[in-house]
């Protein structure tokens, strides 16, 4: 194989990128990791629910990750944002499939794994934005426990935010800020009830202090955390230039691979937040950990 090839080009440094290195670099396989340094959770401070790493700071998790991946020698690091990549003539195991476009710099590979992960669009809220990931959330399972049981409010957002009322009250009272999005129906305000849960109509101003509410009436309710649902679309735009099939969601679409995750381009391989609609660390490494294998197989018999 020319040494200017790569087997493997991984766009995305996180979680799911990481784990598909480390398994790739431990089958000696040549790898390279293009990233540009933006992790979706850069905001939150702490990560829980991850078995041996709660309560960690999710940017010292991603760093000893990094160094022990990078230990292997058969991976390399570009920290840079990959503007495009290709599909280019040339097939089997030992001649470039693709290339990817860093600035004025081209790399080719046999394989391409995305793990690009997703950007949250977050709710237009006066306050919010500054607030995501101390003390406004999206992910009860992530953050509840460590409101210790305060009050909870939940904005909604549109009638999927039924979902946040309905599951918060395990971790805290909790209320629904309808903020004129919708309406509750009886069977949807039967079910708040027996959750015990306080639906709130007047609409909110804006979001002050720690986690507090301020409504147009001029009330102000006090929480110990806030949750709000965020749409979401992926953070590059390669699928897209790919033309790769994708899944649709009630919050947005991610990159359709198969049980290994391949995608529906032969010899393009996606993991993490970018190709599964449920995102945690966990669920991100287990699912780089199964690209990795994924990719190793596509190599070893050639499937392209």
């Amino acid at each position: 194989m020319d040494n200017r090839i790569h087997e493997v080009i991984i766009i995305g440094g996180s979680y799911a990128g990481l784990s598909a290195a480390m398994q790739l670099g431990r089958a000696r396989r040549k790898v390279l990791i293009i990233d540009e340094g933006l992790r979706r959770n850069r905001f939150a401070s702490h990560s829980h629910g991850f078995i041996t790493q709660d309560g960690v700071d999710p940017a010292i998790i991603a760093a000893n990750a990094r160094a022990q991946v990078m230990k292997y020698p058969t991976v390399q690091w570009v920290s840079a944002r990959a503007d495009l990549a290709r599909r280019i003539s040339g097939t089997g195991s030992t001649h470039a499939a693709f290339e990817v476009e860093v600035g004025d710099t081209r790399y080719l590979s046999l394989r391409l794994l995305l793990a690009t992960g997703v950007k949250d669009i977050l709710p237009n809220v006066i306050g919010l934005a500054e607030r995501w990931g101390k003390s406004v959330f999206h992910c009860p399972y992530c953050h509840g426990y460590e409101l210790d049981r305060g009050r909870i409010g939940v904005i909604a957002g549109s009638e999927l935010s039924m979902h946040h009322a309905l599951m918060l009250p395990d971790w805290g009272p909790t209320t629904l800020l309808l903020n004129g999005t919708f309406e509750p129906d009886a069977e949807q305000l039967a079910a708040l009830e027996a959750r015990r849960v306080t639906v709130e109509r007047t609409a909110v101003a804006a979001i002050t202090g720690h986690a507090d509410v301020r409504l147009d009436d001029g009330r102000t309710l006090s929480f110990a955390g806030i949750f709000a649902l965020a749409p979401l679309e992926l953070a590059s735009p390669m699928a897209e230039q790919l033309g790769l099939e994708m899944d649709r969601g009630p919050l947005g679409a991610v990159i359709k691979t198969d049980p290994m995750k391949e995608t529906s381009m032969q010899g393009v391989f996606a993991c993490g937040d970018a190709a599964r609609m449920m995102a945690s660390i966990a669920l991100a490494v287990g699912d780089g950990n199964l690209a990795g294998a994924g990719v190793h197989r596509s190599l070893m018999f050639g499937l392209i």
